[in-house]
């Protein structure tokens, strides 16, 4: 089945070269005739069809970076079953090359699908009920030999050994106030975790009036399953109002050995702009708890806003760091409008509460690497985030640049929301598309030592694999 023509779609382009013939690029224009930008509810068997200009000796096509095939006579088509991959956004590209080699940009189209029941595209395969049995987990951390830390609100930090719960927690731990978005929210493990044992924890105590704390804790030498007694203060936060929300939580040690801690403004959206005070902010601290002495503030103001490394968050639960490049990605929940992710930056200020999004982003703020919108746009896709549509993003990870995920899923940024149970994938050459469709409430992601992605959802682990 074709689409109708897209009428007035010209996006033309001269390419660079690739080739051997030494001939400079030749001029090529693509014209995506089918299906049209922003086409919506696609489903079955689609026909992606491009007329390029003479010169051409053939065009390929994609969807999110993934070859559909090349097509070497004109009319150039390709067919494929739209209903293989997650209903949702998707990008579909083509482009042109000339017989030395020359090829010309891509023509994009971002559209969306509505048919099908498919969870992952083709190519992967989702266990749903990898891990089962945990009571609301809020966040999870992977160690090199396969086990996994699991945090529960409570205060309960469960261990998965060879992809079976243990009974028996790693950690329980004492004075929790889990009330709304209270209780513990992040978890760590030292980079020398082989060999010094250190987790690292973020709760909220009710002892001393609810605060939330950052401490750390040993795995016992007798027994590397569970926790030796005790735990050593990292950083006690401020007292907490009587809002239970905007707590942030997620603790990532960087590349430089530093440990990232997100805090979020405690419903108090005026702190985020304060710089003597840690809410609304990213904080960055030594592994025992001292200031680096190179953080933005660290001698322009005193106390614990000298941890202060970037400002001007809302509720920053979830943000991840890609572990070669040390690029970190923040994930800000959003309030009536936006969830956004956010390039991570020493000294960045990201406008809340005086900007949300894409709009109204002041002079000397940091716009959103990307932002999706809460309520869809009119027409649909045709907002700064395209078809996305969520209410809370709730987790991110970078898929290393080498495993076994086929190429075009490597290296890009996974992002989670808990409302709409999707996973996401960002890609900078193609944007951002619909990666999976899970069945709980997502709340974090993480690329296991097997190069699995899984997702940790409130009441389980979801594990998404290559076949």
């Amino acid at each position: 089945m074709r689409a109708a023509l897209c009428a007035g779609l010209l996006l033309a382009a001269c390419g660079g070269g690739g080739g051997d013939s030494g001939a400079p690029p030749v001029p090529l224009s693509t014209r995506l005739s089918a299906p049209p930008p922003l086409a919506d509810g696609l489903s079955g068997s689609l026909t992606l069809s491009a007329d390029a200009q003479a010169g051409a000796a053939a065009v390929a096509f994609e969807i999110d970076g993934s070859p559909l095939g090349e097509d070497t006579n004109a009319p150039y088509a390709v067919t494929f079953d739209a209903n293989a991959w997650p209903p949702g956004q998707h990008v579909l590209r083509a482009r042109s090359r000339d017989a030395g080699g020359n090829v010309s940009a891509w023509s994009s189209v971002t559209v969306r699908f509505a048919g099908g029941t498919a969870d992952v595209p083709p190519g992967f395969s989702r266990d749903s009920s990898w891990v089962t049995g945990l009571a609301n987990a809020t966040t999870f951390a992977p160690m090199a030999d396969g086990r996994w830390l699991i945090a529960e609100q409570g205060g309960t930090l469960r261990l998965v050994k060879n992809g079976v719960l243990l009974a028996t927690p790693f950690a329980t731990l004492a004075n929790v106030d889990a009330r709304g978005e209270r209780g513990l929210i992040g978890v760590a493990l030292h980079p020398d975790f082989a060999a010094n044992g250190f987790v690292y924890l973020h709760y909220t105590s009710s002892t001393g009036g609810a605060h939330n704390r950052i401490v750390r804790l040993a795995a016992s030498p007798a027994n590397p399953d569970v926790a030796a007694p005790g735990e050593t203060l990292i950083a006690a936060l401020p007292v907490l109002s009587s809002a239970t929300n905007h707590n942030g939580g997620a603790l990532h040690f960087g590349v430089d050995g530093k440990l990232y801690a997100g805090v979020g403004d405690n419903a108090q959206s005026a702190r985020a702009q304060d710089p003597a005070h840690p809410f609304g902010k990213l904080l960055r601290f030594n592994d025992d708890g001292s200031i680096p002495a190179d953080n933005p503030q660290a001698t322009s103001h005193a106390g614990l806003a000298r941890a202060v490394w970037a400002l001007g968050l809302r509720n920053p639960f979830t943000f991840a760091i890609q572990p070669q490049s040390g690029r970190m990605h923040i994930n800000d929940v959003g309030q009536d409008a936006w969830e956004e992710i956010n390039l991570g930056a020493a000294g960045a200020n990201y406008g809340w509460p005086h900007s949300e999004g894409p709009a109204g982003v002041a002079a000397g703020h940091t716009a959103p690497l990307f932002a999706y919108a809460q309520t869809a746009a009119t027409p649909p896709g045709s907002g700064a985030g395209g078809f996305f549509v969520g209410f809370a993003i709730a987790g991110g990870a970078f898929y290393p640049a080498s495993g076994p995920f086929p190429a075009a899923y490597r290296g890009s940024y996974y992002f989670a929301d808990f409302v709409g149970r999707y996973v996401g994938r960002l890609d900078t050459d193609n944007g951002a598309s619909l990666f999976a469709r899970v069945a709980g409430a997502p709340v974090d992601l993480r690329v296991g030592a097997d190069a699995a992605l899984y997702v940790l959802t409130r009441d389980g682990i979801e594990r998404i694999a290559a076949l």
